[in-house]
């Protein structure tokens, strides 16, 4: 394991939180759970058909399998979901319907206190694991944006925090506005501390560095930094920046002398979903980089999505980072 996810698992396994995983008819899923339990890091509950769930003949001891289709506290859940949704137009028969599903099932054992957090998408689509966490779980206390990141440790890289970063929004944001991109920069931040540890130095980027270039893009990305930096002074959050002129220290001191973040950026914020998503899958590839993620911030507890393409060791890396987000807001409350 890298230093980054052993001080992860350190940390998770402080302060056991149950994470559930709706997809446990998936093979990498349980495999993940395995790994998790026998690591000491979290309780884990699976969701899913039981018969398939043991097909997979990975072991199970120590961790809990349900069906929602037949779970003991299916009607509990559903009335609960109800009352949640009525004013929406939902009935109790489709109340009934949403809670035999596992993401809605998972989503709300998290709402009821039965879980403290939710690890999905190895088979579902982003859009499908976050619905049901902004319909049941809403947005965090002064959180006026939802956004992802991807956590990326780089082998043999001299960059960032020991080759560590936080790339964001790489799921979520398709085109953000000047206000968006803000808060996710604010947003990414915090993430960083609680995630990485020490000051995060935030580059906000584009194809242009001080006004290399011009266009509406670039402005966008300026009026962003600009915005952030108005909002939480106290944070080191610089932009427009290249790549190169965020992360390389000679490029950085070439192209934005002055500059408290060129050259040191361990957090780098994307103008769209586009590059982002294209970014971190690059550097994931061609450098062989572990990739965190996408976890998403500014939910009021923790669920998080999962790469469709990840492996085993992708999940057990998000569920401990899961737990830590749960181990978080709860010493914040």
């Amino acid at each position: 394991m890298s230093k980054f996810l052993d001080s992860m698992v350190s940390q998770a396994s402080k302060d056991i939180q149950t994470i559930v995983m709706p997809e446990g008819e998936d093979k990498r899923t349980l495999e993940a759970a395995r790994k998790a339990t026998d690591a000491g890091i979290a309780k884990i509950v699976v969701l899913g058909d039981k018969a398939t769930v043991e097909s997979h003949g990975v072991a199970l001891d120590g961790i809990d399998v349900i069906d929602p289709k037949d779970a003991a506290d299916h009607d509990e859940l559903a009335n609960m979901f109800y009352e949640l949704r009525k004013h929406k137009g939902v009935t109790p028969e489709d109340a009934d319907a949403k809670v035999k599903d596992e993401l809605y099932y998972g989503t709300m054992m998290v709402k009821a206190g039965k879980a403290d957090g939710m690890v999905s998408g190895a088979c579902h689509a982003t859009g499908d694991v976050l619905r049901p966490a902004l319909q049941i779980l809403k947005t965090a206390p002064g959180t006026k944006l939802v956004s992802a990141f991807f956590i990326m440790v780089v082998p043999d890289c001299e960059f960032g925090k020991d080759g560590t970063f936080l790339f964001a929004d790489c799921a979520l944001n398709q085109y953000p506005d000047s206000e968006a991109l803000s808060e996710i920069a604010i947003a990414s931040a915090e993430s960083f501390k609680s995630f990485i540890g020490g000051e995060p130095a935030v580059a906000m980027l584009a194809h242009s560095t001080y006004g290399s270039a011009k266009g509406e893009s670039i402005d966008k990305v300026r009026t962003a930094a600009e915005l952030a930096k108005e909002k939480r002074p106290d944070l080191l959050i610089d932009g427009e920046l290249q790549l190169d002129a965020a992360i390389v220290p000679s490029v950085g001191a070439s192209k934005a002398p002055g500059s408290k973040v060129a050259g040191k950026a361990n957090v780098l914020v994307f103008p769209d979903l586009d590059s982002a998503n294209i970014g971190y899958k690059l550097v994931q590839r061609l450098a062989k980089a572990e990739a965190y993620g996408p976890v998403l911030q500014g939910i009021a507890k923790p669920v998080n999505d999962l790469s469709r393409g990840c492996s085993s060791d992708d999940i057990f890396g998000v569920i401990a980072i899961t737990a830590i987000q749960s181990q978080v807001i709860k010493s914040q409350q």
